[in-house]
């Protein structure tokens, strides 16, 4: 079967279940979206890597990544195979220089770990074909602008106006404070302001 490279294209709230988030993979040379359904962790795990922030302590596919490059394991490719009752499945292929293995993983946890692994990410055709979905030019800038820019409750907004008073130095001490304390979605209102300035 033919194999489809994918990349991340949005993640974002999702507009259809409480507490979810809708991470969206597109096809590399194409307009195909493959949108998956995640819990607020795994979508924390994605976004903190796809931001390159770093924590105070490993979360748990930090650890698993230390845990395997310890004994020479890498994973080289991600691939999502296949869905039932609206379940997407993926696999991590990983390989220690002896022998490869097909590592069974929940699709969120197995993004993340190949974005901790620099590693691709495929599906096939036929699960594209099925399951994808082909955004015209417009819906997808809609779609874009909006997740790069969620709607802000008033409390986001008055963080925000407090972080544009804020001096560069001061906005690197809060984000790193952030950081520390764990508080991902904080430490992301402070990075945007940072990059608006720059």
């Amino acid at each position: 079967m033919k194999k489809v490279k994918l990349e991340i294209i949005a993640l974002s709230y999702s507009q259809t279940q409480a507490g979810a988030y809708a991470l969206v993979l597109g096809e590399e040379k194409g307009k195909r979206r493959l949108p998956i359904i995640i819990g607020g962790y795994e979508a924390q795990a994605i976004a903190i890597e796809l931001e390159k922030m770093t924590p105070s302590r490993p979360l748990t596919h930090d650890l698993i990544k230390s845990f395997a490059e310890s004994f020479n394991i890498v994973i080289t490719e991600v691939v999502i195979y296949k869905i039932v009752e609206g379940v997407f499945y993926a696999k991590l292929v990983a390989n220690n220089e002896q022998q490869v293995a097909e590592i069974d993983a929940r699709t969120s946890d197995a993004i993340a770990m190949a974005l901790r692994f620099d590693c691709p990410i495929y599906t096939f055709e036929s699960m594209l074909s099925s399951y994808g979905v082909v955004l015209d030019e417009e819906t997808n800038r809609l779609s874009e602008s909006q997740t790069a820019q969620p709607q802000n409750t008033s409390e986001e907004n008055k963080g925000k106006n407090e972080f544009e008073n804020l001096s560069g130095d001061e906005l690197q001490h809060l984000l790193q404070s952030a950081i520390d304390n764990e508080d991902y979605e904080r430490a992301s209102h402070i990075r945007d302001e940072i990059k608006k300035r720059k």
